[in-house]
């Protein structure tokens, strides 16, 4: 376990493939949103999908978004199959946390503004700047690792493949 000061921002950062561009997110939440995608991922009827305890993301599988009557508890699940998901609402465009994580003038240096139809805009920063961004960070104070299997499951890349 790599300690690190308590004040230090620390970024996990990839290729999104969707957008064929750099994603930021944040470190300190990144594994707990990825272990509950795979725990929905992972759940073979809708009762197990309904129970998957979600902190950080919603649960599309959830009563907020579903009738429990309309999907019985021992109804099989697949998570390709709900709504949000289908629709590409859920999990939410990795790329748009560019917009939160990374300070407004490097942003602006490296990144551009694409808008989306259904959802919203995103930071696309290029490839082929991650060398000078990734140093302009570190220099000043990030921690910054590069994951991109984590950046595309936070993407929602390839959801089927996870299930049970």
């Amino acid at each position: 376990m790599t300690t690190h000061h308590p004040n230090t921002q620390r970024l996990v950062y990839g290729h999104a493939t969707n957008y064929d561009c750099l994603a930021f997110i944040d470190a300190d939440t990144a594994v707990g949103e990825a272990a509950e995608i795979r725990a929905l991922a992972a759940a073979r009827t809708w009762g197990e999908a309904r129970q998957v305890q979600m902190t950080h993301l919603s649960n599309p599988a959830g009563p907020d978004c579903y009738e429990p009557e309309d999907y019985a508890d021992d109804k099989p699940f697949d998570i390709t199959e709900v709504g949000a998901v289908v629709e590409g609402y859920w999990p939410a465009m990795v790329t748009t946390r560019a917009l939160d994580m990374l300070p407004q003038d490097l942003q602006d240096r490296y990144g551009k503004i694409v808008l989306t139809t259904h959802n919203g805009e995103y930071l696309e920063v290029p490839l082929d700047r991650e060398a000078e961004v990734v140093a302009e960070l570190r220099r000043r104070g990030y921690e910054v690792t590069r994951d991109d299997d984590l950046i595309n499951l936070l993407d929602g890349v390839s959801l089927g493949s996870l299930a049970a």
